[in-house]
């Protein structure tokens, strides 16, 4: 009976591990799913960090405020539109054609008048090498066009109850970590809405300076180049440098001092941003270390592909708060501020925390 009850145990402990196996296969084969979900969670925050203030003043109840929120919103992105919308697609259709025209002229400045014949040569033929190509853009524009509905409508739900889906995914942990779960979801919640907050301010404000050294530059279509500089400062540190490519093109036509000035203008609001706006931002959102950051953009963009890097610096905030609190403070017992949680809790944890420690030291040397 003994040796039937350790061949019982032994196979349920095969079957949990097959179970976690397949589960984290399943996982990993749903990955852009999971991404996409992830992408609804920033919507649902920024709508609620919108609401919350409406509803605090208007004294207004959470789905009325989160309603007007929406709408807000959505009347500031029509205004935009329509006051800068018609000059932003004319520059852009602009910086469409003449773009072409900037690289054929740098290349004739540097001598690479033959790489585009090797690179359709290693493409194979031309023509269908461009058929290809169309259609691809036109799946891939499709395909995105699906995904940003997807997260606009699914961030409008979890934005709609919040509390639904936090009950939901807690029900999955065992009853005596349930207040751990909670409070870590709590706590990433909230360093990821100081974190949207203090983004959407520097890239306001990197768009803005960069549209306007472009203007005072006389480079083309400043006001398109400055809203792609402010949007690709989302992804930090590689979003910077993808934006300027297009405007150094540009200036490649005017020489090498157009170009210089042009470099100089990006690397000076980099500079800026990363030593004035930044800090003070951070000193009132969260500080993520930089290095972290790069290296999780790029091991994001190799696990996950385009998605993975623009979404990776949300996913370090939350990674980053997870391991902290879970790992750090929890299961080593080591005293460390977790971005999200209130100075005054953390001041507290750091030094029961510390008592801890001491402590258990004192009882292991008695």
């Amino acid at each position: 009976m003994a040796y039937r009850a350790a061949d019982v145990d032994f196979l349920r402990r095969v079957l949990i591990v097959i179970g976690v196996a397949a589960l984290a296969l399943l996982l990993w084969q749903i990955q852009a799913v999971l991404l996409l979900v992830f992408a609804a969670i920033l919507v649902a925050v920024i709508l609620r960090v919108i609401a919350a203030p409406i509803g605090t003043h208007l004294r207004l109840s959470g789905g009325w405020a989160l309603t007007f929120a929406a709408l807000l919103l959505t009347g500031f992105i029509g205004l935009v539109f329509v006051m800068f919308g018609s000059e932003v697609i004319g520059q852009s259709r602009e910086l469409a054609r003449i773009l072409p025209e900037a690289w054929d002229a740098f290349k004739t400045r540097f001598g690479l008048a033959g790489l585009d014949q090797q690179m359709m040569q290693q493409a194979g033929n031309a023509q269908s090498a461009l058929l290809f190509n169309v259609a691809g853009f036109v799946f891939s524009a499709g395909a995105a066009v699906v995904n940003l509905a997807l997260v606009v409508i699914g961030g409008l739900y979890i934005a709609a109850a919040p509390a639904l889906y936090r009950d939901g995914l807690l029900q999955l942990v065992p009853e005596g970590r349930k207040a751990l779960a909670e409070d870590t979801i709590t706590t990433a919640g909230n360093a990821l809405r100081l974190w949207l907050v203090g983004q959407l301010a520097a890239m306001a404000l990197v768009g803005f300076l960069t549209a306007f050294g472009l203007w005072m530059l006389g480079i083309p279509a400043p006001l398109a180049l400055g809203l792609l500089a402010g949007l690709a400062e989302f992804v930090p540190l590689v979003g910077p440098i993808a934006a300027a490519v297009p405007a150094l093109l540009l200036a490649a036509a005017g020489g090498y001092e157009m170009m210089l000035w042009t470099a100089g203008l990006y690397l000076l609001v980099q500079q800026v941003e990363s030593n004035v706006i930044t800090p003070l931002i951070q000193h009132r959102t969260v500080e993520i270390p930089p290095a972290l950051t790069l290296f999780a953009v790029v091991a994001a963009g190799v696990a996950f592909g385009p998605m993975g890097i623009a979404l990776a610096a949300p996913l370090t905030v939350v990674a980053y708060v997870v391991v902290k609190k879970l790992y750090v403070r929890e299961a080593l017992g080591e005293a460390t501020a977790v971005p999200g949680e209130p100075k005054s809790k953390t001041r507290n944890g750091k030094s029961r925390k510390a008592r801890t420690g001491t402590a258990g030291v004192s009882r292991s040397r008695a």
